[in-house]
Order: structure tokens, then sequence, then C-alpha cells
């Protein structure tokens, strides 16, 4: 096309793309180019600043290996990857949230009952809960994997000091969906801002914090994953996640249980945990 003009590029560009062999690709890169040729427009950018945006993306490749990935970090932040989870989550059921980039798979396996704690840094938490349909009839045969931080904010890809799989496990719920496990309370952090995505909060005047939260994926038989994270009502930032996964069903009361005898009866560590000890109930209906 020739004499494009600024209110014409758009149009040029989804008919340059008139032959691509996916209809749902071709639709997706002209919406994305589109919406990205408004932007220019709108904002009128100039060289320089496209040329700063070009750069952090390039930048970005420096900080990307097999334990970060920048460019998902800039999709956190920018409210994209939370977005994504929203669009697709199911309308029924506990809510969805960002998988994060710290889950693995191949975690070991975790009795029911059992102890991710073992006396490290922090303070000891019991969590219990099940696992029902929608009917209200339990989840038998699910499995829930689990992953947080460890007592000092950190995962265990951050830390040479923790093994491989600190904090990581996979747990299969009771024939009656029910389930339970002491591990440590999970503590707020920052999400590594030392990278182009860091610059990006700074430049709006944003933190880099995340609210304190357990994550879980639970992959019951015939049935889609949820995966979703669960939050204390009593941390400072719930309101401003910086990567926007709070959903409030999705924040728990942890309270502090002074009675063993109120504790689970499976749980492994029941007779010598110290007392008090933090506790917190999540009930799963699946979509």
């Amino acid at each position: 096309m020739r004499n494009l003009t600024p209110s014409t590029i758009s149009a040029a560009f989804a008919d340059y793309a008139q032959n691509a062999p996916s209809t749902r690709t071709r639709n997706l890169l002209v919406g994305l180019a589109s919406h990205l040729h408004g932007f220019v427009r709108e904002n009128e950018v100039t060289q320089a600043e496209w040329g700063a945006a070009i750069d952090a993306l390039t930048r970005a490749t420096k900080f990307t290996d097999d334990k970060r990935n920048e460019y998902i970090l800039f999709s956190d932040l920018l409210g994209v990857s939370s977005l994504v989870d929203m669009v697709n989550a199911d309308r029924e059921g506990t809510a969805s949230s960002v998988l994060g980039p710290f889950h693995i798979e191949g975690a070991p396996e975790l009795a029911n009952g059992g102890d991710l704690w073992r006396g490290q840094v922090g303070e000891p938490l019991v969590v219990s809960g099940r696992v029902v349909d929608q009917k209200g009839a339990p989840a038998k045969g699910t499995v829930l994997a689990l992953w947080q931080n460890a007592g000092n904010g950190l995962y265990a890809q951050q830390d040479k000091d923790q093994s491989p799989t600190n904090y990581h496990a996979r747990l299969t719920v009771a024939d009656d969906g029910t389930f339970a496990f002491s591990t440590v309370r999970p503590v707020s952090y920052t999400v590594p801002d030392d990278g182009p995505a860091g610059d990006m909060l700074r430049a709006l005047g944003r933190d880099a914090w995340r609210p304190a939260h357990l994550h879980m994926i639970v992959q019951a038989p015939g049935r889609r994953p949820l995966i979703t994270e669960f939050f204390p009502e009593d941390d400072a930032y719930l309101d401003r996640d910086a990567v926007f996964g709070v959903r409030a069903d999705l924040v728990l009361p942890f309270r502090k249980v002074v009675d063993r005898k109120a504790l689970p009866a499976n749980l492994a560590v029941r007779d010598t945990l110290p007392m008090p000890v933090w506790a917190t109930t999540i009930d799963l209906v699946l979509p």
C-alpha cells in the first residue's frame, strides 16, 4: 500500500495478513498491532520513548534464565497475567489466581498430614481443609500441588541455602476430600526489581511488594486444574499486590490455636509443634 498515513497503517497491516494460515493467529496479531498503532497515535510517542521501550525489552534478555523470566515479570506487573487468568476463569467454585514463576514439576510427595516446616526459620502454620464439587461431594483422588516461600521470604529457587524443593510438595487428599499439613507461615516479599521491570515500577511510583500467600494447583480427576493462591487477611499488602493476584474469596483468617486437640488428628507433628500455632482452613469448591 502506497501513501500510508497514521490513520491507514492499521488497515494496511490487516490487509498484508490476509493469507495467514490460522484465522485465530491473524486476529490476535492484527488486533495487537491495531492497539499498538492506536497507542502510538493517541500518545504521539516519540522516537526516544519508543527506543527506550525497545531497550527495556532488550535488557530483559539479560535477566532471563531458567530461574527467572523478566518477560513474565513484565506481564505480571502490567496486570496482563492476572487479566488473562480472570478472562479465562470459571465463574463457579473457588477463584483462580496467577501461577507465578516458582512452581516446579516433580515436587516430592507429601503424606496427608505431613510436615513441610521441619523446624525451619519462621512461625509454623497448620493448614487443613476439604475439596468438594459443586454438589458438595468429596473430590476423591484430588492431588494438591503446594508451594510457597520460606520464613526468610525467599523461594527455594532464590536461595542457595535451601534444598531445591524446599516448601514444594504434592499431597493426595483423603477419600472424603479432607487434607492437612504443617508448613511455615508465608511472609510478604518483593518481586525482583533490579531489572527493567523494576525500572518500570519506579517510573510509576509503585513498589514491588506481594502479600504473603500459599500457592496451590488443585488437580482433580477429569477436571481442568485449578491454579490459585491464598492470602492471610491481616497482610499489609492485600490492596496493592504488585501482580494483581488477590481475589476477595482467597483472603483467609489466620488464627492462633492454643489447644493441640483442636489440630487435625492426622497431623504428623501434632504433638511436637510449639504452641500456640497459626492455623487456617481452606475449603475448595471445584468449578
